[in-house]
């Protein structure tokens, strides 16, 4: 099993989507954190469970209808790089 390491900006875009989230619905903020952390952590045992990416070197899991995980696997890790909204532009042009 490789061990999942979050990068700053992963870990950023996933704060914003709970702060978000949880303007509205405190409960469904904390459901979604759990499944974007859960989700991250089966990628260890897993890594190559999910589609190749759309920027080379990457793989996309889709965790859930409205967000993405964009991860790498490196040689002795699994490093996670940014959680997206479906609706955002990505690759950024």
């Amino acid at each position: 099993m490789l061990p999942v390491v979050w990068a700053r900006e992963a870990l950023d875009d996933a704060s914003s989507i709970a702060d978000c989230i949880s303007d509205d619905n405190p409960a469904a903020a904390d459901r979604m954190t759990e499944i974007i952390f859960g989700s991250a952590e089966v990628l260890g045992q897993y890594p190559s469970m999910y589609r190749k990416g759309r920027l080379d070197g990457t793989r996309e899991a889709v965790i859930h209808p409205n967000y993405v995980l964009v991860y790498r696997v490196e040689a002795a890790q699994v490093r996670i790089v940014n959680v997206l909204h479906t609706a955002r532009r990505y690759p950024p042009e």
